[in-house]
């Protein structure tokens, strides 16, 4: 074999991808999946946790909302990435992540499943941010 041989990569599985920003993309985990522990944003996702944590020690006394903000922000962003990625069509995920696997995607319905979980709770999560958010601004947090 030549040296200009490419070495095949491993496949990306785009529903375990999806299932991964659903469950634990607070932390960035799809991202190190997708493209390994050089990503910065997966490291940012992953910042969140230890801001959240400053936060908590810097300023005790304020809301709890507050000190998690960093890491609510960055669970909403993994529930979208999770929407997106999960939307790729399949020749578009393995012409981006799988190219030098020499493998195709078929994904099915438990991609699906985790598609409608994703939006359920992210759209959930939202609208209980957003919420808690106006409260906290408007009334100072009188509703809770």
């Amino acid at each position: 074999m030549s040296s200009t041989t490419m070495t095949p990569s491993t496949h990306k599985n785009k529903a375990f991808t999806t299932l991964l920003a659903f469950l634990l993309g607070t932390l960035g985990l799809h991202r190190f999946y997708l493209h390994g522990g050089k990503d910065r944003w997966g490291w940012l996702h992953l910042a969140a946790l230890p801001a959240s944590l400053a936060l908590r020690l810097a300023l005790p006394d304020a809301d709890w909302f507050y000190q998690s903000l960093p890491l609510i922000v960055s669970g909403l962003i993994g529930f979208l990435e999770a929407l997106v990625l999960g939307l790729m069509s399949d020749e578009k995920w393995d012409g981006h992540y799988n190219a030098a696997s020499g493998q195709q995607s078929d994904t099915g319905w438990p991609l699906a499943v985790v598609l409608v979980a994703t939006l359920m709770l992210g759209a959930g999560v939202l609208i209980a941010t957003m919420a808690r958010l106006f409260d906290l601004l408007y009334t100072g947090g009188a509703y809770g």
